[in-house]
Protein backbone atom coordinates (compact mmCIF):
# COMPACT_ATOMS: atom_id res chain seq x y z
CA UNK A 1 0.00 0.00 0.00
CA UNK A 2 1.31 3.26 -0.65
CA UNK A 3 0.02 6.92 -0.40
CA UNK A 4 0.80 9.36 -2.93
CA UNK A 5 0.34 13.39 -3.36
CA UNK A 6 -0.49 14.79 -6.83
CA UNK A 7 -0.53 18.36 -7.64
CA UNK A 8 -2.53 18.98 -10.97
CA UNK A 9 -4.51 22.25 -12.93
CA UNK A 10 -7.98 22.43 -14.10
CA UNK A 11 -8.69 24.51 -16.68
CA UNK A 12 -11.85 26.17 -18.05
CA UNK A 13 -12.83 23.15 -19.86
CA UNK A 14 -13.75 21.23 -16.85
CA UNK A 15 -14.25 24.93 -14.56
CA UNK A 16 -18.05 23.57 -14.25
CA UNK A 17 -18.24 20.08 -13.07
CA UNK A 18 -18.94 19.32 -8.92
CA UNK A 19 -16.92 18.25 -6.40
CA UNK A 20 -18.60 14.87 -6.94
CA UNK A 21 -17.97 14.59 -10.44
CA UNK A 22 -14.46 15.32 -9.80
CA UNK A 23 -13.70 12.41 -7.99
CA UNK A 24 -15.64 10.19 -10.32
CA UNK A 25 -13.07 11.22 -12.75
CA UNK A 26 -10.47 10.67 -10.96
CA UNK A 27 -11.72 7.35 -10.24
CA UNK A 28 -12.05 6.53 -13.99
CA UNK A 29 -8.61 7.59 -15.07
CA UNK A 30 -6.87 5.42 -12.47
CA UNK A 31 -8.77 2.78 -13.81
CA UNK A 32 -8.24 3.08 -17.13
CA UNK A 33 -4.85 3.78 -16.33
CA UNK A 34 -4.62 0.13 -14.55
CA UNK A 35 -3.67 1.85 -11.28
CA UNK A 36 -5.78 -0.12 -8.41
CA UNK A 37 -7.20 2.14 -5.54
CA UNK A 38 -7.20 0.91 -1.97
CA UNK A 39 -10.71 0.96 -0.39
CA UNK A 40 -12.11 2.45 2.53
CA UNK A 41 -13.44 0.28 4.78
CA UNK A 42 -17.25 -0.21 6.23
CA UNK A 43 -20.44 -0.69 4.99
CA UNK A 44 -19.56 1.95 2.05
CA UNK A 45 -16.54 1.23 0.66
CA UNK A 46 -15.29 4.11 -1.90
CA UNK A 47 -12.14 5.14 -3.36
CA UNK A 48 -9.56 6.25 -1.41
CA UNK A 49 -9.09 10.06 -3.12
CA UNK A 50 -8.74 12.76 -1.33
CA UNK A 51 -8.74 16.86 -2.19
CA UNK A 52 -6.84 19.13 -0.23
CA UNK A 53 -10.40 21.25 -0.45
CA UNK A 54 -13.42 21.51 -2.83
CA UNK A 55 -13.20 23.57 -6.08
CA UNK A 56 -15.59 26.11 -6.46
CA UNK A 57 -17.91 25.59 -9.60
CA UNK A 58 -16.31 28.36 -12.38
CA UNK A 59 -13.21 28.43 -10.56
CA UNK A 60 -9.89 27.37 -12.55
CA UNK A 61 -7.00 26.32 -10.80
CA UNK A 62 -3.37 26.16 -11.17
CA UNK A 63 -1.97 23.57 -8.50
CA UNK A 64 -4.42 21.40 -6.44
CA UNK A 65 -3.34 18.84 -4.55
CA UNK A 66 -4.97 15.23 -3.75
CA UNK A 67 -3.57 12.31 -1.78
CA UNK A 68 -4.79 8.95 -3.04
CA UNK A 69 -3.59 5.39 -1.92
CA UNK A 70 -2.92 2.36 -4.07
CA UNK A 71 -2.78 -1.38 -3.25
CA UNK A 72 0.71 -2.01 -5.10
CA UNK A 73 3.82 0.91 -5.18
CA UNK A 74 3.86 2.59 -8.50
CA UNK A 75 7.29 5.07 -9.13
CA UNK A 76 5.49 8.51 -8.94
CA UNK A 77 6.60 9.76 -12.31
CA UNK A 78 4.94 6.38 -13.94
CA UNK A 79 1.85 7.12 -12.15
CA UNK A 80 1.77 10.44 -13.33
CA UNK A 81 2.46 9.76 -17.12
CA UNK A 82 -0.28 6.79 -16.95
CA UNK A 83 -3.12 9.02 -15.24
CA UNK A 84 -1.85 11.97 -17.70
CA UNK A 85 -2.67 9.57 -21.20
CA UNK A 86 -6.18 8.85 -19.49
CA UNK A 87 -7.38 12.03 -18.35
CA UNK A 88 -9.66 14.01 -20.22
CA UNK A 89 -8.17 17.75 -21.55
CA UNK A 90 -8.44 20.66 -19.26
CA UNK A 91 -7.01 18.90 -16.11
CA UNK A 92 -3.63 17.75 -15.76
CA UNK A 93 -1.13 16.25 -13.49
CA UNK A 94 2.02 18.57 -12.44
CA UNK A 95 3.96 16.05 -10.41
CA UNK A 96 3.33 13.19 -7.88
CA UNK A 97 5.23 12.20 -5.12
CA UNK A 98 5.37 9.49 -2.18
CA UNK A 99 3.93 10.93 1.31
CA UNK A 100 3.63 8.86 4.75
CA UNK A 101 0.73 6.30 4.72
CA UNK A 102 0.00 7.72 8.37
CA UNK A 103 0.74 11.28 7.86
CA UNK A 104 -2.15 13.79 8.64
CA UNK A 105 -4.96 14.05 6.16
CA UNK A 106 -4.44 16.43 3.37
CA UNK A 107 -7.38 18.38 4.27
CA UNK A 108 -6.46 19.30 7.82
CA UNK A 109 -3.33 20.56 6.40
CA UNK A 110 -4.40 23.34 4.37
CA UNK A 111 -5.07 26.67 5.80
CA UNK A 112 -5.05 29.57 2.90
CA UNK A 113 -5.98 29.63 -0.80
CA UNK A 114 -4.68 32.49 -3.28
CA UNK A 115 -6.43 33.27 -6.02
CA UNK A 116 -6.35 35.55 -8.77
CA UNK A 117 -9.49 37.07 -10.08
CA UNK A 118 -10.12 38.76 -13.16
CA UNK A 119 -12.94 41.69 -13.38
CA UNK A 120 -13.85 44.72 -15.86
CA UNK A 121 -12.26 47.86 -15.04
CA UNK A 122 -15.02 49.75 -12.87
CA UNK A 123 -12.86 53.21 -12.05
CA UNK A 124 -9.06 54.32 -12.14
CA UNK A 125 -6.76 51.59 -10.66
CA UNK A 126 -6.04 54.02 -7.75
CA UNK A 127 -9.82 53.99 -6.87
CA UNK A 128 -9.52 49.99 -6.91
CA UNK A 129 -6.33 50.21 -4.70
CA UNK A 130 -8.21 52.74 -2.72
CA UNK A 131 -11.30 50.05 -1.60
CA UNK A 132 -8.75 47.42 -0.79
CA UNK A 133 -7.37 49.39 1.46
CA UNK A 134 -10.29 50.43 2.97
CA UNK A 135 -11.51 46.80 3.34
CA UNK A 136 -7.76 45.57 5.00
CA UNK A 137 -7.55 48.45 7.58
CA UNK A 138 -11.26 47.14 9.05
CA UNK A 139 -11.15 45.33 12.47
CA UNK A 140 -14.44 43.22 10.59
CA UNK A 141 -17.23 43.62 8.43
CA UNK A 142 -20.63 41.76 9.06
CA UNK A 143 -21.27 40.20 5.80
CA UNK A 144 -23.84 37.01 4.59
CA UNK A 145 -25.17 35.21 1.42
CA UNK A 146 -28.18 33.39 0.52
CA UNK A 147 -27.53 29.70 -0.05
CA UNK A 148 -30.17 27.16 -0.98
CA UNK A 149 -32.41 29.90 0.13
CA UNK A 150 -30.55 30.26 3.72
CA UNK A 151 -29.15 33.14 4.96
CA UNK A 152 -25.34 32.71 6.14
CA UNK A 153 -23.92 35.36 8.62
CA UNK A 154 -20.49 35.60 9.23
CA UNK A 155 -17.09 38.33 9.40
CA UNK A 156 -15.73 38.40 5.47
CA UNK A 157 -12.91 40.31 7.01
CA UNK A 158 -11.40 37.28 9.32
CA UNK A 159 -11.12 35.21 5.93
CA UNK A 160 -9.05 37.85 4.20
CA UNK A 161 -5.13 37.68 4.86
CA UNK A 162 -4.30 39.85 2.02
CA UNK A 163 -5.33 41.43 -1.35
CA UNK A 164 -3.49 43.76 -3.27
CA UNK A 165 -3.79 45.28 -7.25
CA UNK A 166 -1.55 42.12 -9.62
CA UNK A 167 -1.89 44.32 -12.84
CA UNK A 168 -3.83 46.75 -14.50
CA UNK A 169 -4.86 47.04 -18.31
CA UNK A 170 -7.60 49.07 -20.35
CA UNK A 171 -9.63 45.81 -20.73
CA UNK A 172 -9.05 44.05 -17.43
CA UNK A 173 -7.66 44.61 -13.72
CA UNK A 174 -5.96 41.42 -12.23
CA UNK A 175 -6.56 41.40 -8.40
CA UNK A 176 -4.90 38.39 -6.25
CA UNK A 177 -6.63 37.64 -2.72
CA UNK A 178 -5.38 35.12 -0.37
CA UNK A 179 -7.99 33.95 1.71
CA UNK A 180 -8.95 31.65 4.91
CA UNK A 181 -9.36 28.19 3.53
CA UNK A 182 -10.13 25.19 6.57
CA UNK A 183 -12.09 23.31 8.43
CA UNK A 184 -13.90 26.56 10.05
CA UNK A 185 -14.55 28.26 6.80
CA UNK A 186 -13.15 29.49 3.17
CA UNK A 187 -13.53 33.18 1.71
CA UNK A 188 -14.80 33.57 -1.27
CA UNK A 189 -13.51 35.46 -3.92
CA UNK A 190 -16.76 36.60 -5.39
CA UNK A 191 -17.77 37.93 -2.07
CA UNK A 192 -14.89 39.85 -1.61
CA UNK A 193 -15.03 41.30 -5.12
CA UNK A 194 -18.43 42.11 -3.98
CA UNK A 195 -17.31 43.65 -0.28
CA UNK A 196 -15.01 45.87 -2.38
CA UNK A 197 -18.00 47.32 -4.60
CA UNK A 198 -16.20 46.01 -7.70
CA UNK A 199 -17.86 44.68 -10.73
CA UNK A 200 -18.62 40.73 -10.38
CA UNK A 201 -15.78 38.32 -11.57
CA UNK A 202 -15.02 37.76 -15.30
CA UNK A 203 -12.42 34.99 -14.28
CA UNK A 204 -11.58 33.44 -10.61
CA UNK A 205 -8.63 31.21 -10.70
CA UNK A 206 -7.34 29.05 -7.53
CA UNK A 207 -3.64 29.25 -7.86
CA UNK A 208 -2.61 27.78 -4.75
CA UNK A 209 -3.41 26.33 -1.64
CA UNK A 210 -1.19 27.30 1.42
CA UNK A 211 -0.31 24.37 3.76
CA UNK A 212 0.34 24.70 8.06
CA UNK A 213 4.07 24.68 7.68
CA UNK A 214 4.27 22.56 11.16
Amino acid sequence: MQRLRLRFSRGPELKYISHLDLIRLWHRAFRRAGIELAYSEGFNPHPRIHLAAPLPLGVTAENELMDVVVNAVVAPHSLMVRLNRQLPPGIEVLQAMTVPVNSPSLQAQVRRAVYTVEICPGGKPAKVESSIEWLLNLESLPWYHMRQHKKREYDIREQIFDIYLADATPDRYLVSMELKCDSEGSGRPEQVVKALGLSEPEKICRNRLVLDAS
